[in-house]
């Protein structure tokens, strides 16, 4: 069992692939760690070191995968699993279209006895390695309140023991998924609800989670962990005091250091950088994902035009990067993003 999952960062298409977590994992080395979310049938067919490969520094590290299949999931379970996952992660969630039209996703929320037939399908192949679920209270016109025990007792019967659940509802039709993140309400006292019914399950909350302060009182009152999303990406920083807040409960406290310590992770990245041009990547698939990483940092505005207008051009490298590093003035106190 994860003793790592009182913080995670969510899976995030686009975001969250191995370059993205090995910067993250240069920040803090408690929190786990999701992959984006990879469908099943491509894990099973496609390019699977390109699909699944990470470095080591990167655990703990879960893999979250999309599908309604039984079997399917069962065979990419045990491939993730071989592939040295710490979790495996079925996601219940996700309201874009591509999902929907495949089937699974948010609208698996409808489905309660297939999500159970897969998931118990999935533990089977599984091992020791946790099979876990991350879920929407609810979508479109359901009642949350009832719809949302009902799920959790169905798939915990099946085996699941830790859920992941998004605190609003998806909404599958009108909205893309950047609306299902903002429009449906937030509904934090629900969750609560659930956790307190079912007191043997772990139950982690997630949605609009963006400060350690606020993940602190979640801890407290109750659940298992938080999961926080598109923050830890638009402000890496919020990642820096994770290990001591949230895992050793040291009262939280802004120090200067926490720039040097940026820096180190940064420069740590030149050597990254190096090594993906070495095995035939491209600079701009790792410096993409480090464009926010000094917001609300004297010289971040330079620094983001530098790396943004530089990292597709031909010849870019980790040099950028320094080019960039040196207009940050990283011994300054660290500010808070624009936005807390």
């Amino acid at each position: 069992m994860l003793s790592n999952r009182l913080l995670s960062v969510a899976p995030m298409m686009e975001r969250t692939d191995r370059h993205c977590r090995y910067f993250f994992r240069l920040l803090t080395k408690e929190t786990l760690l999701y992959s984006e979310m990879i469908y099943a049938d491509a894990i099973i067919r496609g390019d699977r070191a390109k699909l699944l490969d990470f470095s080591n520094l990167e655990h703990p590290i879960a893999l979250q995968i999309g599908g309604n299949d039984p079997k399917i999931l069962a065979e990419a379970t045990k491939i993730g699993v071989d592939w040295g996952y710490d979790e495996v992660n079925l996601n219940v969630g996700c309201p874009s279209s591509r999902v929907r039209s495949g089937e699974f996703g948010a609208c698996l929320m409808k489905e309660q006895e297939l999500v159970a037939k897969c998931v118990e399908s999935m533990a089977k192949n599984a091992l020791k390695t946790p099979v876990t679920i991350k879920c929407r209270i609810g979508v479109d016109d359901q009642d949350p309140e009832i719809v949302l025990p009902e799920f959790i007792q169905a798939v915990s019967q099946a085996g699941v023991k830790i859920f992941v659940i998004h605190a609003r509802k998806a909404i599958l039709n009108g909205l893309s998924p950047k609306e299902n993140r903002k429009i449906p309400p937030i509904d934090y006292e629900l969750v609560a609800k659930v956790r307190d019914r079912f007191p043997n399950l772990q139950i982690c909350i997630n949605g609009e989670i963006k400060e350690l302060e606020m993940v602190s009182r979640f801890i407290k009152q109750g659940f298992a962990g938080c999961m926080i999303g598109r923050q830890a990406y638009k402000n890496p920083k919020v990642l820096l005091s994770a290990d001591e807040v949230i895992f050793r409960f040291v009262e939280y406290q802004q120090k200067t250091s926490e720039g040097i310590r940026l820096q180190n992770a940064l420069i740590n990245m030149l050597e990254y950088v190096e090594w993906h041009l070495s095995v035939g990547g491209k600079a701009s698939s790792v410096l993409r994902h480090l464009i926010n990483s000094v917001s609300g940092m004297p010289g971040a505005k330079v620094f983001r035009s530098i790396i943004s207008e530089g990292m597709a051009c031909p010849g870019s490298g980790p040099e950028l990067l320094s080019s960039a590093m040196k207009h940050v003035n990283f011994t300054e106190e660290v500010e808070e993003y624009p936005g807390h």
